[in-house]
């Protein structure tokens, strides 16, 4: 067991000798870097994509160039979002609820045996005739005789076959449509006596609403789902606050979902962890210390997650002067720094040039048993990167390796964006080609930077060379890729070759309906 030291320097119970420093080091380091008094830096946006790496584009300064990647704090979060299980888990009534496709081990079982491919067929079949009787409502057609005289099978398999099709096919032009007949449908179910909605009916039924655009009958069915006594998940206020959250309404559904009684999800400790998680998904973050302050209130204790999440919020939105006060918290709470924490810490540590602490901190994990994975090394390069000490960077990569971690595509494209931002596009290429020799593919976000490096050199043949190579490797470029080599381009005066690229990527069908981003391009 251990604990923190406050900036004071009064010692919190159980705290080993090198506590002291490692952890009074960030408290200093987080008062250097925000201030005594919180600072008045916007919230960033983040994307709500999931993968491992994002393309979110840094802060700008004057006094350092332009991060394209905040890698790092991509790292942190979506860790951090992974503590989560997946929201099927808590409807055991329903086989497969979340997304497109049934859950994995549904479709293994399916592949295993012929038996398998006809169930599952089976379902599809009659999901299909459903939707099919669906497609034909309009006027002079009673629906609901229609499905009463075909006697469908009905079982929560199908139901969520039939939903989905609706979903899916929502477009703009039949947004009201789809709508209607998703509701109808929904209606038609609660009807029949051998059946019950469940929680994933619900959240189906939410989400089309969401998508149609139709927030009235979006609440008016939350209202009758806690009245029939359907347990609001956590899946449920995600699909709420990502609706409501553009909107400025995220807080009302918060107090809502604080008031009932009915919202509860198994895998955390009590429905405010629930509601933080998906806060923090939804970068909803000055609304998480506002339901901290709640679950006070209301006698509830913090875990670990809500620390981590609460630590993690502070962090994004500059308010570093208060971290040390939830570290101190959360130790005096008997709860120990997990996994995610020292992601955070480390990272912190790197941005305001802290080697002695972070190297201290590494050690210590080993200590206490939580041994620095290439995540951790990835979110401390991340920081010292992003400070502009490259020399720092090579080190703890150095540090990485002699550990027996070996680097992932992650943590190549921190230390090649990195080096690129400050300049030294000869490193980069060196990590680049080193990457590809050690079996790690670039990703999409890999090739980004060095496009925008050789771009930044002025070697556009090289760049333009570069989004060959990544299409050849069966790596697709994003929007933002063809977008950095296109205004690249532009400014360097290479108005033909901009067009070429953009005629090249609608040739190919690739974000022909964000074309109109690029300024005084006319489609032939």
């Amino acid at each position: 067991m251990f604990s923190f030291v406050c900036n004071g320097g009064r010692f919190i119970r159980n705290c080993p000798k090198i506590s002291r420093s490692i952890f009074g080091g960030i408290i200093r380091n987080s008062e250097e870097l925000g201030g005594k008094e919180p600072s008045e830096q916007n919230v960033e946006n983040h994307s709500s994509n999931r993968m491992f790496i994002d393309s979110d584009v840094a802060e700008k300064s004057s006094q350092k160039p332009e991060l394209e990647q905040d890698v790092g704090e991509s790292l942190v979060l979506n860790e951090l979002l992974s503590c989560g299980t997946d929201a099927h888990e808590d409807d055991p009534s329903a086989s497969f609820t979340y997304g497109d496709n049934p859950p994995e081990n549904f479709t293994q079982n399916c592949n295993r045996s012929p038996l398998g491919h006809l169930f599952y067929d089976s379902i599809v079949m009659e999901a299909n005739k459903i939707f099919e009787v669906l497609r034909k409502d309009g006027p002079g057609f009673d629906l609901r005789c229609e499905l009463d005289a075909m006697e469908p099978i009905i079982t929560n398999r199908i139901v969520r076959e039939v939903l989905l099709k609706i979903k899916r096919g929502i477009t703009d032009d039949n947004r009201e449509r789809s709508a209607k007949l998703g509701y109808k449908f929904f209606v038609w179910l609660g009807q029949q006596k051998d059946y019950r909605h469940t929680s994933n009916t619900y959240n189906l039924m939410l989400e089309i609403f969401s998508d149609t655009g139709e927030f009235k009958p979006m609440w008016r069915l939350v209202d009758e789902m806690i009245r029939n006594g359907i347990p609001a998940t956590a899946r449920t206020f995600n699909i709420l606050i990502c609706t409501c959250g553009d909107v400025g309404l995220a807080r009302r559904v918060v107090e809502r979902f604080l008031k009932t009684k009915a919202f509860n999800y198994r895998p955390f400790k009590h429905s405010y962890n629930a509601i933080l998680h998906s806060l923090l998904g939804s970068n909803l973050y000055k609304l998480i210390e506002w339901v901290y302050n709640q679950m006070l209130r209301d006698g509830h204790s913090p875990d670990t997650l809500s620390y981590n999440i609460l630590i993690f919020a502070k962090y994004k939105m500059g308010e570093l002067h208060k971290l040390h006060r939830f570290l101190v918290e959360m130790s005096e709470s008997g709860f120990a720094p997990d996994f995610h924490t020292y992601n955070i810490m480390l990272n912190v540590l790197g941005r305001g040039n802290k080697p002695a602490a972070a190297s201290k901190l590494l050690n210590y994990m080993d200590e206490v048993g939580c041994h620095p994975r290439v995540i951790h090394f990835t979110a401390l390069i991340d920081g010292f990167s992003r400070a502009g000490k490259l020399e720092e960077c090579l080190y703890y990569f150095e540090e990485m390796l002699s550990r027996g971690c070996m680097p992932d595509v992650v943590c190549y494209t921190v230390m090649i964006t990195g080096f690129i931002a400050w300049g030294e596009l000869d490193r980069a290429q060196e990590f680049f080609h080193d990457m590809i020799n050690n079996g790690n593919l670039p990703n999409v976000f890999t090739y980004n930077s060095m496009i925008r490096g050789f771009c930044m050199a002025g070697k556009f043949e090289d760049a333009c060379y570069m989004l060959k190579d990544m299409e050849s490797r069966g790596c697709n470029p994003n929007f933002q890729v063809y977008s950095t080599l296109v205004e690249n381009l532009r400014s360097a005066g290479k108005v033909s070759l901009a067009n070429e690229i953009i005629s090249q990527m609608v040739e190919k069908g690739r974000y022909i309906q964000l074309i109109s981003k690029f300024r005084r391009y006319r489609r032939l």
